[in-house]
């Protein structure tokens, strides 16, 4: 049987981690009065319990690792009463399986040695955040998108599907594409559920393309895994690649995308 401290995900998990860091924080570090007659370094379990707001009962279910459901807030509100860093915090609530609602990414926050690595790939290659804006692209990626990208002062993938003309003639088998497409990005909504911007974006979307909302009102959920991906390009005539996604360790919430030419 597995035991607290081996568990890798879960409520004990989960559990274990919270008392962890519980026991790391002194009263000193939040502004507690400190007493000689203390049995215990770090913060009680009632202790940290006021400061994130919650009951002493509630927070002492979520250490022992019972399965109650905790709210994005409180545990934001119980990240900061411990001083989690940002990996710490990410790893929080990836145990707990909920959205970070200060998860917020932005292109200003991107690192700029990820946006230029898209330049030093030699196949058409391109950085998207969470709503899939085009945030790099390298020449090979314009090429192959000529007549779109290098137009917009703000290219994003998903208005390109549904409302630029090029799409349905560039795009191999476009209906197939557009609604595996909607189906890959309502999975990834789930990882950003709190972020206002994701919902704006949302209902733009749904708003403004009758195709768009279709396909999202079928709720059909499609991992963005790599596949064969064609065109038919003005130029160069039916063009195939393999696609590969990949997330930057320290901006997961960005995708490089890939695409591998095929014979």
């Amino acid at each position: 049987m597995t035991s607290t401290s081996e568990a890798l995900s879960g409520p004990k998990a989960l559990g274990a981690f919270l008392r962890a860091h519980r026991e790391r924080i002194t009263p000193e570090m939040i502004g507690l009065p400190s007493s000689p007659r203390r049995r215990t370094s770090g913060l009680r379990r009632e202790e940290l319990a006021q400061i994130s707001g919650i009951s002493a009962t509630w927070y002492t279910w979520i250490e022992q690792g019972r399965e109650v459901s905790i709210s994005p807030h409180t545990l934001a509100r119980i990240a900061k009463a411990l001083r989690l860093g940002n990996a710490e915090r990410h790893y929080l609530f990836t145990l707990a399986r909920v959205a970070d609602p200060q998860q917020t990414p932005q292109q200003d926050g991107v690192n700029q040695l990820i946006l230029h690595s898209v330049q030093a790939v030699t196949v058409p290659c391109y950085l998207l955040d969470i709503t899939w804006n085009m945030l790099a692209w390298n020449a090979q990626a314009e090429a192959l998108f000529a007549g779109w990208l290098g137009e917009e002062a703000q290219p994003n993938l998903l208005h390109f599907m549904f409302f630029h003309p090029l799409a349905k003639t560039l795009v191999d088998d476009w209906p197939d594409r557009a609604r595996r497409v909607v189906a890959e990005f309502r999975a990834e909504t789930s990882h950003h559920q709190s972020s206002e911007t994701m919902r704006a974006f949302v209902r733009q979307m749904t708003h403004h393309s009758e195709d768009f909302n279709h396909w999202w009102q079928q709720h059909d959920v499609m991992a963005r895994a790599g596949g064969e991906r064609r065109f038919r390009h003005a130029e160069q005539g039916q063009m195939r690649y393999q696609q590969l996604t990949l997330h930057p360790a320290e901006s997961s919430a960005l995708k490089l995308v890939m695409l591998m030419p095929l014979p």
